[in-house]
Formats: structure tokens, C-alpha cells, sequence
């Protein structure tokens, strides 16, 4: 499979995801970033002044 097929299918499969199950897939991937990559600084000065989603508890 070339890399260009495999793109293709991967997009197709992502395409083929409700809204929902695509937000969800989206978030999980940034939580992946955000391990493999972790800012410097802390998350009340990476957010000061931004619109927050916070889930219930």
C-alpha cells in the first residue's frame, strides 16, 4: 500500500465517523500531543482569558 492509498483509507474511515465520534477522536489526539509534547508552562498561563469547556464531574 503506498502512502498515498494509505492516507486515503485513513481519511475515508475519519469521513466515515458520526460529528460526535470525530470530536472525540479530535480530543483524543490532542491529550496524545499534549503528553508527547507538554508546554512549559502551566495551564492557568496557557489559558488566562480563554472560553473553557469543563466536563461534569
Amino acid at each position: 500500500m503506498t502512502k498515498e492509498e494509505s492516507n486515503g483509507f485513513r481519511k475515508k474511515e475519519f469521513l466515515a465517523l458520526s460529528g460526535a465520534e470525530r470530536f472525540k477522536a479530535f480530543l483524543a489526539l490532542s491529550r496524545k500531543i499534549n503528553l508527547l509534547f507538554p508546554s512549559k508552562s502551566s495551564f492557568k498561563e496557557r489559558t488566562k482569558g480563554n472560553f473553557i469547556l469543563e466536563r461534569k464531574k
